[in-house]
């Protein structure tokens, strides 16, 4: 069975962003690629274990094992060598991309803290959108009790859009919560 937010693109957003935009083909219409999620490391240089509880973390939220990023170069102001371990990243597509939009837009979003909606200012002129979060925690899917350390994340949302308006739009009918600033 299709995820429901996928379901609900096929339904409602197609068809309205078809009329809205005059695309010519339904290839036209944009859609989401994947979404990308980031953690940044610094302390794993100290702090060992931080990548295993990171890792797990990530996995949780998206369901999918993250790839470690190494450092390209060595820098000794920061006791960097090259090859080492500075974050995490995973690339959810398919299924399991509609899911966890469907969960980031739906469960996680509304549990920030004096939450107003998310920045109209985060595309980056060919309709992908990047957000960042300060901490793990509104995951539902994460343990309060299991945090070693609370870390911010990098969520980038790929679309096939070619204009920031565009894909504003796609994720405004997604159910995206944009701030009215």
């Amino acid at each position: 069975m299709p995820p429901r937010l996928k379901e609900f693109y096929r339904q409602e957003v197609l068809p309205a962003l078809t009329k809205e935009f005059n695309y010519g083909s339904v290839m036209e219409v944009p859609r989401l690629e994947k979404v990308v999620v980031n953690i940044g490391l610094g302390e794993a240089l100290q702090n060992p274990r931080a990548l295993e509880t990171a890792t797990a973390d990530i996995a949780t939220i998206t369901g999918q094992k993250p790839v470690a990023n190494r450092a390209k170069r060595s820098i000794a102001n920061f006791k960097l060598r090259q090859g080492n371990p500075i974050g995490l990243s995973v690339t959810v597509r398919g299924d399991r991309m509609w899911e966890f939009y469907d969960r980031l837009v739906n469960a996680t979003l509304p549990r920030i803290r004096d939450f107003h909606g998310v920045s109209n200012k985060a595309f980056d002129g060919r309709g992908n959108y990047s957000l960042g979060l300060r901490e793990q925690l509104i995951f539902p899917e994460i343990e309060y009790d299991k945090i070693d350390r609370i870390r911010g994340m990098q969520i980038v949302i790929v679309t096939t859009a070619r204009s920031d308006e565009e894909g504003k739009r796609l994720l405004q009918l997604l159910g995206m919560p944009f701030s009215h600033n």
